[in-house]
């Protein structure tokens, strides 16, 4: 694993594992991130970080940040589960444009042998079984090479608890977990990142032609400045700035925040005393 030394041996040189060519700004922000990722791995005694490469913005802004922190010590893993194709290409795009190898595990089959085997449900509880085999994909590869899994999950997200719970919030740490959306997207401009990446609409790959926004019913934008005025139990804060936002945009971001909050949190324990 590429430590503290090695990361600013690298900055000396001028060779920078952001890009295939040393390319991207962002060098403030985009250090301080990729410190944290060297002590997180440091912490926690391990050799490098695996990154599921979804083709998305946030999979890519991650797996930079990564390569920026940890050199060769990446593996990004490809998992089409009844995915478009368009997906899996994106995703080859991004390892290109970073130098990182990769793995690709086809899960269409898995996961239809599992859905045979359960009962009917309603769309979601089927929908939700993909992040989950993705989870336990990755933490396949990270336990078998002694490498951590690192989440591309956004703040945004986070706190509208819009992730599955033990599915693609099931990992060790979350470089992106204190920047909204629209903040990873800025970050991505400066990485130097493929505009096609930068402009693709974000998805979850839950079903084809499912975006986030759509089924969110809310832009990012409007979503990051009703996040940034409301608190983590989904209540206002008074350094935020409710200007522009309607009303009912507030309550239902509130609600989202307050109605997620058990995604966020470890399992209640019951403390028995002797």
């Amino acid at each position: 694993m590429a430590g503290r030394d090695a990361v600013r041996q690298e900055r000396a040189t001028g060779r920078r594992p952001g890009g295939a060519d040393g390319k991207g700004g962002g060098a403030g922000l985009a250090d301080r991130i990729a410190e944290w990722i060297v002590a997180k791995a440091q912490d926690a005694g391990v050799k490098g970080a695996v990154v599921g490469l979804s083709g998305g913005i946030d999979s890519a802004v991650t797996a930079a940040l990564c390569k920026r922190a940890l050199g060769g010590h990446v593996l990004g893993v490809v998992m089409p589960c009844e995915s478009v194709r368009a997906d899996e290409e994106d995703a080859a795009l991004v390892a290109a444009e970073l130098g990182i190898p990769t793995v690709t595990v086809r899960l269409d089959e898995p996961f239809q042998a599992l859905v045979r085997e359960l009962e009917p449900a309603p769309g979601l509880a089927r929908s939700n079984l993909k992040p989950r085999l993705r989870m336990t994909t990755l933490y396949y590869y990270a336990n078998s090479r002694s490498y951590m899994v690192v989440g591309t999950g956004n703040r945004t997200e986070i706190m509208a608890g819009y992730f599955t719970k033990h599915g693609d919030g099931g990992v060790d740490i979350l470089p992106l977990g204190g920047l909204y959306k629209t903040q990873v997207r800025a970050l991505a401009r400066e990485l130097g990142l493929p505009q096609r990446i930068i402009d693709k609409p974000p998805s979850a790959g839950l079903w084809e032609g499912q975006t986030d926004e759509g089924e969110l019913g809310i832009s990012y934008e409007e979503l990051d400045r009703a996040l940034a005025a409301t608190s983590a139990d989904g209540q206002a804060v008074e350094s935020g700035s409710e200007d522009g936002l309607a009303p009912e945009v507030l309550a239902r971001v509130r609600e989202m925040v307050a109605r997620s909050a058990h995604k966020r949190a470890l399992a209640p324990v019951c403390e028995v005393t002797p």
